[in-house]
Formats: structure tokens, C-alpha cells, sequence
């Protein structure tokens, strides 16, 4: 399964002036908890998510508004996307495998992930994505990988798909190791399938 099976696509952006309130506003609009920041190339220079609004508006003291210090001035809150984003932030690829992506994120203890195409982001993949992903059931799986397989045999029910655990077994005739060879990736591809093989009936 790779990163283009669950990520979400279009993706929302945020400018990266835009006031911290329009980031809050999309973020709830559009029911996420993270937004890619970008430049006004449309490039990529950050990600900015609700724990960070929330750091930089929120004072953990609710004392902090007596202080008199700079940072504690609530008139000099940040005001831009910029100055409470996280820059720099890890990317990951279309072709990437949902794997290595949320072993990434486990590592480096973020929850979501900008996909980039080059240097275009076209998706964001999150830990809720590939939850769930992982806890489809297997019925569920067994009937998007029929779906898939009817659909590359011109809607002729050639093979029969099976999945048990997140395992998905295809059986049938195949003309050929090439098609034998596709028919086990799309049914590797569909999202929550954890393997996948081919049994071929001879008889």
C-alpha cells in the first residue's frame, strides 16, 4: 500500500503571512488538525498545526497576563502562520510505502505528512489515514480487490479474492507471469491489505 492509496488529496494550504486566525478557521472548516505551509511560489516551508496555534495562544499560566515581560505581552502575540509554524518539516512521495511512512511519523513523533510530487505538495497523510486504513475489515478488503480485479478483466470475473488477517489470496487462470504479476499488485495496492499472493488453478 502506498501513500497515494490514503492520503488526502486536494490538499489545503496555508500562506505562510496569512494570520494565525485563517489557519484556525480552515483547519476547522475543513475538519483537519494540520496544514502545509507555503511560500507565494506555492512551495513548501512548513507545517503549522493546532498544538501550534494553541502553544502561542493559550498561556499554559493563566497568570501570564499581569507579567510584563515581551513574551508574556499578549499585544505581541504572533500574529502570522509564519511565526508558529514548524518549518522544515519531514515530506514523503506518492510511491511511498504506508510502512515506512507511519514508522517516520512514530519516530519522529509527528502526526501528519505532507506528500510531495517533485516540489508540489499534493496530499497529507496522517496517522488517522492510515489507522483507518489498517482496521478495514476483511470483507471490506475482499470486495475492493474483486472490484479491482473485474474491473482489470473488463468486468469478466476471472479471478476470486479471498482475504483473511489483511492477507488477500487471488485464485484462478492466468494467461501469462506478466498478468499473474499485476493481478498480485492490484490486489496488494487496495488499502488495508497487508499481503498478498496468487493461486493458480491448473484443473
Amino acid at each position: 500500500m502506498r501513500a497515494k492509496d490514503i492520503m488526502s488529496s486536494p490538499v489545503h494550504v496555508i500562506w505562510q503571512n496569512a494570520p494565525v486566525e485563517s489557519a484556525a478557521e480552515l483547519m476547522a472548516a475543513k475538519a483537519v488538525t494540520a496544514l502545509p505551509v507555503v511560500d507565494a511560489d506555492g512551495l513548501l516551508v512548513g507545517m503549522v498545526s493546532e498544538s501550534d496555534l494553541l502553544w502561542h495562544r493559550v498561556p499554559s499560566d493563566p497568570t501570564a497576563h499581569l507579567a510584563r515581560h515581551l513574551d508574556t505581552d499578549p499585544s505581541r502575540r504572533p500574529g502570522m502562520v509564519v511565526e508558529v509554524m514548524s518549518p522544515f518539516p519531514l515530506t514523503t512521495t506518492p510511491d511511498a510505502d504506508v510502512a515506512e511512512v507511519a514508522d517516520t511519523m512514530l519516530q519522529h513523533d509527528v502526526r501528519s505528512m505532507p506528500v510531495l510530487e517533485g516540489r508540489d505538495v499534493v496530499g497529507v497523510i496522517s496517522r488517522r489515514d492510515i489507522l483507518r486504513a489498517m482496521v478495514r475489515s476483511d470483507e471490506v478488503l475482499a470486495k475492493e480487490v474483486q472490484h479491482r480485479l473485474d474491473e482489470y478483466a473488463d468486468g469478466q470475473h476471472r479471478w476470486t479474492a479471498v482475504v483473511e488477517g489483511g492477507v488477500a489470496t487471488v485464485e484462478g487462470r492466468f494467461a501469462n507471469d506478466t498478468e499473474r504479476a499485476v493481478v498480485e499488485v492490484l490486489a496488494r495496492t487496495v488499502p488495508g491489505v497487508a499481503a498478498a499472493s496468487v493461486k493458480v488453478v491448473t484443473s
